[in-house]
């Protein structure tokens, strides 16, 4: 991965083996990542975790670039490979 663009040969394992601060994501980062998939705002995800959508913001970036990916679509992609999240139909959100 010279260029610093991730090739369809890298596996998802390998990716999250070799980001940039060697971890795997955090129990808070996979928590945000499930509720993207549900479909949720940030700024309802904020609303939900009581935290500030600037933060919801700001995991979202942080999960972006340690997934080196560039849009929610490969986001999730890569959610469902690492099996962060499962794959197939998600129940939508409800409203409180």
């Amino acid at each position: 991965m010279p260029n610093g663009k991730v090739t369809e040969s890298e596996s998802a394992e390998e990716l999250l083996e070799s980001n940039s601060e060697g971890q795997s994501l955090t129990a808070r980062q996979k928590e945000i990542l499930s509720l993207v998939a549900q479909g949720l705002t940030n700024r309802e995800i904020g609303e939900k975790l009581d935290i500030s959508v600037r933060t919801v913001e700001v995991h979202r970036f942080n999960l972006m670039r340690r997934l080196r990916v560039r849009n929610v679509a490969q986001l999730l992609r890569q959610a469902i490979a690492l099996r962060i999240i499962p794959q197939g139909p998600t129940t939508p959100p409800t409203k409180t």
